[in-house]
C-alpha cells in the first residue's frame, strides 16, 4: 500500500510542516515552518512524480526555472551568504527541492543543512506572514 502524498493531498501533515506561498510555473512554493535557516522554502512539483528525470525536458526546464526564481527571491529577501539545495524524497517520494539559505557563523555553516534541526525554531503567524511577504515581493 502506497503512502498518501502530502504534496498531492495538501493535507494537515503538509500544513503542519509548511505554508503555501504561491504558484510558480509548474510547482508550488512553500515556506518551511521550521525556520532555523531563515527563509527556508520548498519548491514542490504540482503533479505527482517521484523522480526528476521522469519529467519531460520541457517540464524539467520549467521546474528548474521555478527553483531558480524561488532561490533568487530568497536571496534578495534575506541576503544569505549561500543557498543550499536538497532533493531527497526517501520518505516523501514526490519531486521537491529544499531551498535552504545559509549564513556565515550561522547554524551548520560549512556543513550540510539539517533536515530537522534540533533548534526547531517556530515562529508566530505574524512572523511567518512577514517572511512570506518578503519573499513574494521578490518573486
Amino acid at each position: 500500500m502506497q503512502a498518501i502524498c502530502n504534496y498531492c493531498s495538501k493535507n494537515e501533515a503538509l500544513n503542519n510542516l509548511m505554508i503555501e506561498i504561491g504558484q510558480l510555473r509548474v510547482s508550488t512554493l512553500y515556506l518551511f515552518r521550521e525556520q532555523t535557516y531563515q527563509g527556508r522554502c520548498i519548491v514542490a512539483l504540482n503533479e505527482h512524480e517521484t523522480e526528476f528525470f521522469h519529467l519531460s525536458q520541457e517540464k524539467q526546464d520549467a521546474y528548474m526555472r521555478d527553483v531558480a526564481q524561488a532561490a533568487a527571491a530568497i536571496e534578495k529577501a534575506f541576503q544569505p551568504d549561500k543557498i543550499n539545495y536538497g532533493a531527497f524524497g526517501d520518505t516523501m517520494p514526490h519531486v521537491h527541492f529544499h531551498i535552504v539559505p545559509k549564513y556565515k557563523d550561522g547554524y551548520t555553516w560549512g556543513k550540510m543543512f539539517e533536515m530537522n534541526p534540533s533548534a526547531n525554531l517556530l515562529l508566530t503567524e505574524e512572523q511567518y506572514g512577514a517572511l512570506i511577504d518578503q519573499i513574494k515581493s521578490h518573486l
